[in-house]
């Protein structure tokens, strides 16, 4: 099966895509702080890197003030076992205590900088409170940016990629005080996409897609405006969870990355916890590594996969008494 053959090379600088392979690589998807314990998957020679999740409060500690120790210190454990690591810069969260934003965001100069959110994390689970940064203020946004502009002096070309989080949100659209609007919020994402890649020269950016809050079934073009977007900018795209053949998902962004097949600079898919929680209709057991594989590959295109470290086939398998 012939993958890629058609990729625009965006430099010479530019790290080359995943092409060639016959399935998508295997990477681990993992929290900041967590990369130590799972060493021992990382060694495993069908794991060929790790995507870990960093919060904006974790990076930047007050204005203008960043910590990269934790990459850097993730880095370093990559690099040692000759892996290559993804780092997802967070700025939505799924718990009601974590407003993981730093602290001068969230106050009246910034509109208070977050809003609440809902998200429901997997199937048949109860949805979880949670918070969104408010990309769609101009302060707020211009603070992200330059978070990235700091990370990619410090990481371009040494980091695989950077993927920025899901354009999935679930907040009170009518609350005058958030300003926001489903145009705001379209045209905020792409501002930061576009960002990143200019910021970002040697590493690949990779933006999640999955939902657009206001549209269904692109009825606003939002999601073909973003994969337009995407394959003229070089950028990648990917999403937090592979469903094969979702209702849902067949109604938003799986469609677009099946047209897009062989056009997008990298293709990143997830297979997060929540992932793991839904049953395949046709045996009515939960998706197999098998399955998950085969839909990201055949229809979705996808290069990579960032397994969560709970998925079943990285657990080893338990001696026989």
């Amino acid at each position: 099966m012939h993958r890629r053959m058609n990729i625009v090379v965006l430099s010479a600088l530019v790290a080359a895509p995943t092409a060639g392979f016959a399935a998508p690589q295997n990477y681990l998807y993992t929290s900041s702080g967590e990369l130590a314990e799972h060493r021992t998957l990382l060694e495993r020679p069908d794991i060929q890197g790790v995507q870990i999740v960093y919060s904006w409060k974790q990076l930047e500690t007050a204005k203008g003030v960043y910590d990269f120790s934790a990459i850097e210190q993730d880095l370093a454990q990559t690099d040692t076992l000759h892996k290559k690591l993804f780092i997802q810069i967070q700025d939505r969260f799924f718990e009601a205590q974590a407003r993981n934003i730093p602290a001068y965001l969230q106050t009246p100069a910034y509109g208070g900088g977050l809003v609440a959110q809902t998200d429901n994390p997997g199937e048949n689970k109860a949805p979880a409170q949670g918070w969104v940064a408010m990309q769609w203020n101009a302060q707020v946004r211009e603070r992200y940016q330059q978070l990235l502009t700091a990370l990619a002096a410090k990481f371009d070309g040494k980091v695989a990629g950077i993927n920025l989080p899901e354009t999935a949100i679930d907040i009170d659209m009518k609350d005058p005080k958030s300003g926001f609007t489903c145009d705001r919020y379209f045209n905020a994402t792409l501002d930061n996409i576009r960002f990143a890649r200019q910021a970002f020269t040697r590493s690949h950016v990779v933006q999640y897609v999955n939902f657009w809050p206001c549209e269904w079934n692109n009825d606003k073009r939002y999601m073909s405006r973003l994969f337009a977007t995407a394959e003229k900018n070089h950028i990648g795209l990917g999403g937090p969870d592979i469903v094969p053949n979702k209702q849902a998902q067949m109604k938003n962004a799986y469609p677009f990355f099946h047209q897009y097949k062989g056009k997008l600079s990298l293709v990143a898919m997830a297979v997060q916890e929540p992932t793991l929680s839904y049953t395949n209709p046709k045996t009515g057991k939960k998706f197999t590594r098998e399955a998950f594989t085969q839909f990201a590959d055949d229809y979705l295109g996808a290069d990579i996969i960032f397994w969560s470290t709970q998925s079943p086939w990285l657990k080893p398998p338990r001696a026989a008494f």
